[in-house]
């Protein structure tokens, strides 16, 4: 039995959700290359950080990508009770994160898998870009 999206609170949304896009982004730094535990740490934090997902949800709220009901799912994440907080950043980025994470883990319950791949592409595109903040990626 899958777990139903409309259920589940925006923690356990963002928990899946956090799994979900770090295979993405996992999957695209071993395609650039990178093998050396040391070099995959690094390059993910760009992609993964808490700082760098509250940007590439302010970059799709300013391109208009995201669907009324995927902002509601973004929404039930940012706004989720959260007893635990990130050790590198302010309260405010890591609850934006957290609704970032909640939007995956909505579109995987939800079986959305293509609209993950074009949201995940697009992330990745734009980290690739130097779009937040982080700059472009050598790997080699």
């Amino acid at each position: 039995m899958t777990a139903d999206a409309k259920q589940l609170n925006g923690i356990a949304l963002a928990y899946l959700g956090d799994a979900v896009y770090e295979v993405y982004v996992r999957e695209h730094l071993l395609d650039r290359g990178l093998v050396r535990p040391s070099q995959l740490q690094k390059a993910a934090k760009s992609f993964v950080s808490a700082k760098a997902q509250a940007a590439l949800i302010g970059e799709m709220e300013a391109q208009n990508l995201l669907s009324e009901e995927e902002w509601d799912y973004f929404k039930r994440g940012r706004n989720a009770k959260s007893y635990t907080h990130a050790k590198h950043t302010d309260v405010v980025t890591y609850r934006i994160s957290t609704g970032f994470e909640a939007l995956f883990g909505y579109l995987k319950l939800t079986a959305q898998t293509a609209r993950i791949d074009e949201l995940a592409a697009w992330c990745i595109a734009f980290v690739e870009e130097g779009g937040t903040g982080h700059g472009q990626f050598k790997t080699k």
